[in-house]
């Protein structure tokens, strides 16, 4: 009896032990698959905070929808002009680059530089719309509707968020803070802008709720 007492006992401890490491193995796992993803969003310098994304985006909204980015993301494919929004007078195509179509190119007219005089061309070396495949529509969206869109690597060009950050200072982007005399500026400066738009993006990207 006693013999099979000590057995028992034995093969008692033995599966305490078993489940004890096999806890603290489980455990350590845990830990280190939190410790990986802290680190991973660490690297990534996102902070989740909807209010103050949300407050920072509606900023953002404002100069995506003043005339110096809508009328280069107008929802046809005929670009828009002048600070109300008409459609270009020469009535051009985006074509499949967003740069034009046939004879019809907006280098023709956009240089690489504005040319002089009371609303004259605007100009950039690379002007363009988006492209055919990747229309990125600003005009009639709604603030909940342009933040996904834009978060979005299937509506935005492929973009990352850190290359989202860096879109910021794209020079047709900065281009609608120098639009050429005559034109109005966007509603805030070009730093202001980057300022919303980084805080948007690194607390989290959020879009504000639909009405």
């Amino acid at each position: 009896m006693k013999k099979q007492t000590d057995r028992y006992s034995l093969h008692t401890k033995t599966i305490a032990v078993f489940v004890t490491i096999t806890s603290v193995i489980v455990f350590m796992s845990f830990g280190l698959k939190n410790e990986v993803t802290t680190s991973s969003t660490k690297n990534e310098n996102i902070i989740k905070d909807s209010l103050v994304s949300v407050k920072a985006f509606m900023e953002v909204y404002k100069v995506l929808m003043s005339p110096r980015c809508m009328n280069c993301h107008p929802s046809g494919d005929v670009p828009l002009q002048g600070d109300d929004g008409q459609l270009h007078i020469s009535l051009p195509k985006r074509g499949k680059d967003g740069k034009g179509m046939y004879a019809m190119k907006c280098s023709n007219c956009h240089q690489a530089t504005n040319l002089e005089g009371l609303n004259k061309p605007p100009g950039h070396p690379d002007w363009h719309l988006p492209p055919a495949n990747m229309k990125m529509v600003f005009q009639g969206k709604t603030p909940n509707q342009l933040a996904k869109q834009l978060v979005n690597p299937k509506t935005n060009g492929n973009k990352t968020l850190q290359q989202l950050i860096e879109h910021a200072d794209d020079g047709l982007v900065k281009a609608g803070w120098n639009p050429g005399e005559g034109r109005t500026v966007p509603p805030m400066s070009h730093e202001d802008f980057k300022k919303a738009w980084i805080t948007w993006i690194k607390n989290g990207a959020y879009a504000p709720r639909s009405k």
